[in-house]
């Protein structure tokens, strides 16, 4: 986040990096989210999927991308927003997370937008009723809050299967 330098006068003081990073921004459930640029493959329409049987009900099923078979996770179902609708504008997004590609199913994609670590806040404690542990932060946009993910720390955790912990 930040370093501490020695300032004139033997004060020492703490230099925020603000160096900008890029995050791809979407929509669930009538909420914004972001993802790092960098964990973002590519952006596929959503269409047929092979369901595999005694899954949990947010693994929607695999799809073959170029020999490669990939678990596709529907967002909405693992956070709880509402119906589950698919629309023209309901789009798969690629990602690379440990190693592995894994795709996730979102209402729509927005834009790409670049975010300073200072534009990130932390997104407030919720006590035992709301857990917070997969979003980095929260960052105002215009007129609306923006839930920056913590796309890695999601989708490697123990609660989603996606990725043997044995194996890390």
């Amino acid at each position: 986040m930040g370093q501490v330098v020695q300032a004139k006068g033997g004060a020492v003081a703490v230099k925020v990096d603000e160096t900008p990073s890029q995050y791809l921004t979407f929509s669930l459930g009538g909420e914004m989210f972001a993802v790092g640029i960098l964990n973002v493959k590519e952006i596929i329409e959503y269409g047929h999927l092979t369901e595999i049987p005694m899954m949990p009900s947010f693994i929607r099923g695999v799809i073959n991308l170029r020999g490669i078979i990939v678990p596709i996770v529907d967002l909405r179902i693992k956070f709880n927003l509402g119906k589950v609708e698919y629309t023209p504008f309901t789009v798969v997004i690629i990602l690379n997370v440990a190693g592995r590609v894994i795709g996730a199913v979102v209402d729509s994609v927005s834009d790409v937008i670049s975010l300073t670590p200072a534009q990130i806040r932390q997104a407030p404690d919720f006590s035992g009723t709301f857990d917070t542990k997969y979003i980095q932060g929260l960052a105002a946009i215009d007129t609306r809050m923006l839930i920056v993910t913590d796309i890695e720390r999601l989708m490697t955790s123990a609660d989603m299967a996606l990725i043997d912990s044995a194996a890390e």
